[in-house]
């Protein structure tokens, strides 16, 4: 028996997003042009679609709430961004309810499901990777989501709001090759999210660009809780070669990582060079301060305010958006030339 269509079917038949068929299911949600909204009746027709409870549950949605999902408030980054997307919200008139995951794809699924109760308009979100038949009924359901920080290649229909991961990793590794370091180590996010992957990606690449061949025991790829940041430090430093250069490419790691340092007999810089994502308050307290790759929050948080507003208002055009913001590059104490070789 042949699969009842979906809107998403509808969608990839009439060449639209699946926001716009929302659209044209629920008079006065957002503007389509008669064009647009032809291509979209003609293949709900050829397709036989029988809209369902996502046009009932999409007019009953409010337009004044914002469901922001998180993964982890320990996180000072996640911390100061809740903070920025809920002030940026308030001077909207729009509400925030707060959810947290823990990097936990089942606590992620029972957030989604919540929110689809809360009848929020939209949603901000950091998600772990996971659960794309969650996410996907949410958008079908109409509301309009918001990737931030992070992002998933199987939802286009999402809009994001993230740093250029590439670009940013492949600034702190040019830094240390320019002082001379050839041994480069990169601790990274899991390579199950966007950020993890794409900090390794810009890492590799601007590796190879000063041909210099990388070592895969160089890149260790870690959960964001715990505190395995610790046992990556560890196993570098025991290597036959331990690395002269490390990046801290996993913000939740950088305090974990750096407790191990400050164990060991090593000494930054003097035998380790050391960049890290991202500029929290103590980094340039420690001693040395800590160069930092610094995230812009603020900016993170107003554009993906302004794409959740503008979304439920229907005052952005259908078309997804991509956003990337550029962090900073701060260069403080904690990076020197290599040790010199023993003669």
């Amino acid at each position: 028996m042949r699969k009842p269509a979906t809107i998403r079917d509808v969608a990839r038949e009439a060449g639209v997003s699946v926001a716009v068929v929302s659209r044209v299911l629920n008079e006065g949600s957002g503007p389509v042009a008669p064009h647009t909204r032809s291509k979209v009746v003609d293949a709900i027709e050829r397709l036989g679609y029988r809209p369902r409870a996502a046009a009932r549950e999409l007019q009953q949605r409010s337009f004044t709430t914002i469901g922001l999902m998180l993964t982890d408030l320990a996180n000072p980054f996640f911390a100061r961004l809740a903070d920025r997307v809920a002030w940026e919200a308030r001077a909207r008139g729009v509400q925030v309810v707060l959810l947290t995951t823990q990097e936990d794809a089942h606590l992620e699924a029972e957030s989604v499901d919540a929110l689809i109760g809360r009848s929020a308009g939209a949603v901000i979100a950091t998600p772990t990777g996971g659960n794309l038949d969650k996410w996907t009924r949410l958008i079908e359901l109409g509301v309009h989501v918001v990737f931030v920080d992070r992002e998933i290649d199987e939802l286009p229909e999402a809009d994001v709001v993230a740093i250029g991961n590439e670009r940013s990793a492949e600034t702190a590794t040019q830094h240390l090759l320019e002082l001379g370091h050839r041994r480069i180590a990169f601790i990274s996010g899991p390579l199950s999210t966007s950020t993890g992957r794409d900090r390794v990606i810009g890492f590799r690449r601007a590796m190879t660009r000063a041909g210099v061949d990388v070592d895969d025991r160089l890149i260790c790829a870690v959960p964001f809780r715990g505190d395995s940041g610790s046992d990556a430090v560890g196993a570098l430093l025991d290597l036959p070669a331990p690395p002269t250069g490390l990046i801290v490419g996993n913000t939740a790691q950088v305090r974990s990582a750096l407790h191990r340092i400050k164990q060991s007999s090593i000494a930054v810089p003097d035998d380790l060079s050391l960049i890290v994502f991202d500029d929290n308050p103590w980094t340039d307290l420690v001693s040395p301060s800590l160069s930092v790759i610094r995230q812009p929050i603020d900016m993170l948080a107003l554009h993906s305010v302004e794409l959740a507003t503008g979304r439920m208002k229907g005052a952005l055009t259908e078309r997804p958006r991509h956003i990337r913001v550029n962090a900073e590059f701060i260069q403080r104490s904690s990076c020197a030339p290599p040790p010199a070789a023993p003669a």
